[in-house]
């Protein structure tokens, strides 16, 4: 099975055996993979009724929420780990869906776009908006509504109380890249956060004391 560049990412960041809610979970792809490469047990969330039905073909347990919305059904500490993949930018309450996810989980994945790459920064100062690999919407039908730069995105997850344990950076090709902090936000076309909140960073951090 190939997964999507950064789903493979996300893939590897996630413990065998782990609990995994992946949210705006498309076709399931990554609960699958998961589930069959690493024996975890998996549930999808998805609020397209043709996904869902994708899904649940493919033999992934699904359940049809408004990620906006609807994250209260789920219990304190449910699953080891909540996977969010090229979604935050879409819901319409960013803050109040990673406060749901730390709620869920000790420990998060997010990958986003970013809105700083130099070619959406070139097509902005040229009077265009971005388009790209990462954001190939045209402005009248993306379902994009809160675009950030790495940068943005960083302070924000700050502020909502997460420690950043580990972040992979993607070129505009959408391959693997390493690039120093001071050209991350200009040269990466996306990027993947494994994320701990504050409790759990603490406690890892007194663990390896």
């Amino acid at each position: 099975m190939n997964l999507r560049d950064d789903l493979a990412v996300v893939a590897d960041l996630v413990a065998d055996g782990s609990r995994v809610l992946d949210l705006g979970c498309g076709d399931g792809q990554l609960v699958r993979h998961l589930e069959r490469r690493h024996g975890c047990t998996g549930t999808g969330v998805e609020i397209d009724p043709e996904a869902v039905l994708r899904a649940i073909r493919s033999g992934v347990s699904v359940i049809e929420l408004d990620i906006d919305a609807q994250l209260g059904e789920f219990g304190d500490d449910s699953y080891d780990v909540v996977v969010l993949s090229k979604v935050l930018q879409a819901t319409r309450r960013p803050a109040e869906v990673l406060a749901q996810m730390s709620r869920i989980a000790p420990r998060c994945i997010v990958s986003v776009p970013n809105f700083g790459l130099w070619t959406h920064r070139w097509r902005l100062l040229r009077g265009r908006m971005p388009m790209s690999r990462q954001m190939p919407y045209d402005w009248h039908d993306t379902p994009n509504i809160h675009n950030a730069t790495l940068v943005d995105l960083e302070e924000f997850l700050a502020e909502q109380g997460f420690a950043v344990e580990q972040r992979i950076l993607f070129d505009a090709a959408g391959r693997v890249a390493s690039w120093p902090d001071r050209l991350a936000n200009l040269m990466s076309g996306a990027a993947v956060y494994l994320l701990a909140r504050g409790d759990e960073a603490q406690r890892r951090a007194s663990t390896t004391a």
